[in-house]
């Protein structure tokens, strides 16, 4: 046993001298490459109903021998796969536009109460990120696209079912500042898009109670200060909590000063390897969590921003399947949330 574990540790210093290590700049074209066979591929799979389920749209694009935990489309994969196509451009317009559609439905169709927006349960990603993953990237997705529908009574629509999502998630916000409802391996990246999409409602003018952010807020720095102590409640790995917490204390200039100590600590992690790995394989969960790192650092820019977008894309780009795809090797597995989040890392130097 001893020889083994001094070559493990071999390898985790060899890869973490790697990881550390400057790397080559992808070309641009391999990148805009790698989105496009990616996103249509999405576009391929998408249901006749507008949504995609945890390995495409319709039954007949499961893999053969894949262990599903849900039949038929969900909302979280759809508005996943909504928010990648529309980072991946104008093509996939009316692919989006689908998607939209069926996501609305969903929404106006949910009580006003609890924060179901979705009659379907026990899906692959509501059982990795939480029951409620559904409510959390609905809102993000409408929270980007509120005021930009074509027609006034698009609009209109949209934010009516945001404030919908809104309300839902103000309200179920648990005592402690989170959404870190139990059910999920990774809860703590629900709370991560819950609060992501409060944010970006109300600086598209949704009412959002400055109390529901601040206890946020407040969660966040408890956790980040003492990490250890926050697990149990978040689940999942170090690089989960971490990403989610450096995303949420970095969002504006005010933020990034109050909450300094606690980002340059995150930051310092980056440089680890292991950490990195998040669970030791590639899931959907490392992807969600790598996006939050990639918006938090774009912010500020620089070096430091440079040498982890060169890293991170690099790495996502090694794991793209022949057919254009993602698939996570443990947790999310399904092809529809890991290749979203993939292309929303690839193209993080387009979002807003």
């Amino acid at each position: 046993m001893k020889p083994m574990a001094a070559g493990a540790g071999a390898l985790a210093i060899l890869a973490a001298a790697l990881w550390a290590a400057d790397v080559s700049v992808t070309p641009p074209e391999r990148v805009t490459a790698a989105v496009a066979k990616g996103a249509k591929w999405l576009e391929s799979v998408q249901g006749r109903d507008g949504g995609w389920g945890q390995d495409g749209g319709e039954t007949s694009y499961v893999r053969q021998g894949e262990s599903l935990e849900s039949n038929g489309n969900d909302v979280a994969n759809t508005a996943a796969a909504a928010l990648a196509l529309r980072r991946a451009g104008k093509p996939y317009q009316a692919a989006v536009n689908r998607a939209v559609e069926y996501i609305l439905r969903n929404v106006e169709s949910s009580p006003q109460e609890g924060l179901m927006v979705t009659k379907t349960s026990g899906t692959q990603i509501q059982r990795k990120l939480g029951p409620y993953i559904d409510t959390f990237l609905a809102s993000k997705l409408l929270s980007e696209i509120d005021g930009g529908m074509p027609t006034t009574t698009e609009n209109l629509r949209v934010r009516k079912a945001l404030e919908k999502c809104v309300a839902k998630i103000q309200s179920n916000q648990l005592k402690d500042g989170s959404w870190n409802v139990a059910g999920g391996w990774a809860p703590i990246l629900g709370t991560s898009l819950a609060s992501q999409s409060l944010f970006v409602a109300q600086k598209k003018g949704v009412a959002v109670a400055d109390s529901v952010m601040v206890r946020a807020d407040s969660y966040t720095v408890s956790a980040a200060k003492a990490p250890a102590a926050a697990a149990p409640a978040s689940a999942g790995v170090p690089l989960y909590q971490s990403g989610q917490a450096l995303e949420q204390l970095s969002r504006t200039e005010k933020d990034r000063k109050a909450n300094a100590p606690q980002i340059a600590a995150i930051k310092q992690q980056l440089s680890n390897a292991r950490f990195v790995d998040g669970f030791g394989s590639m899931g959907g969960e490392e992807f969600f969590s790598y996006l939050n790192i990639s918006d938090s650092l774009k912010r500020t820019g620089g070096e430091e921003y440079t040498k982890w977008r060169d890293q991170i894309t690099a790495r996502i780009l090694g794991y793209q399947n022949a057919d254009g795809t993602w698939a996570g090797s443990h947790c999310i597995t399904g092809r529809v949330a890991t290749t979203s989040a993939a292309i929303l890392n690839l193209m993080v130097d387009a979002s807003q």
